[in-house]
């Protein structure tokens, strides 16, 4: 049995409110074992012997389903958690979040880093496996130029972004 993380796309924003309860009870009813959320913003440990494509057509529509929104997740193998937090490339500083943006393509990531042209003075970003990294001030992660870049609706169905601490919390 593979140990999955499924990082859900845009819940509990925008009217798309989802309980952490509801959420894990959705999983288990699927059959997927040792199911455990992580904070309420769409976080899920679980366990299954389903290929990745399988997973995630499963759950996506699952999602569309139970709660009624048109969902997109991105599913990690638990196990290149660790690697992706320990890769991050960019020494922490208490003035900055520190993020990953997880696609389900690797292409959209290329997308996404096509042209960028960040000021390395404000935030910086690097393509790791299956990932990009991101460093923004604090209070910033909307405004800047690779934030505006992410947050274009082309890229809403393959990827997502999550804070380094949270993803600590996943490991």
């Amino acid at each position: 049995m593979t140990r999955w993380v499924a990082l859900l796309r845009g819940v509990n924003v925008n009217g798309i409110t989802i309980t952490s309860a509801d959420l894990a009870a959705l999983f288990r009813e699927r059959g997927y074992q040792d199911v455990r959320t992580v904070l309420a913003s769409g976080n899920v440990v679980f366990g299954s012997d389903g290929t990745a494509a399988a997973l995630k057509t499963v759950i996506e529509q699952s999602l569309r389903d139970r709660f009624g929104y048109e969902a997109w997740i991105v599913l990690v193998p638990h196990d290149d958690l660790a690697d992706i937090v320990d890769g991050f490339p960019f020494p922490a500083a208490e003035d900055h979040h520190d993020y990953v943006v997880f696609g389900s393509d690797d292409d959209a990531l290329d997308d996404l880093l096509a042209d960028l042209d960040v000021d390395e003075t404000v935030e910086r970003v690097a393509r790791g496996s299956g990932v990009v990294y991101w460093s923004c001030p604090k209070g910033s992660s909307t405004d800047t130029v690779f934030a505006k870049r992410a947050g274009a609706a082309r890229f809403k169905r393959t990827t997502t972004t999550r804070n380094v601490n949270t993803l600590r919390k996943l490991l």
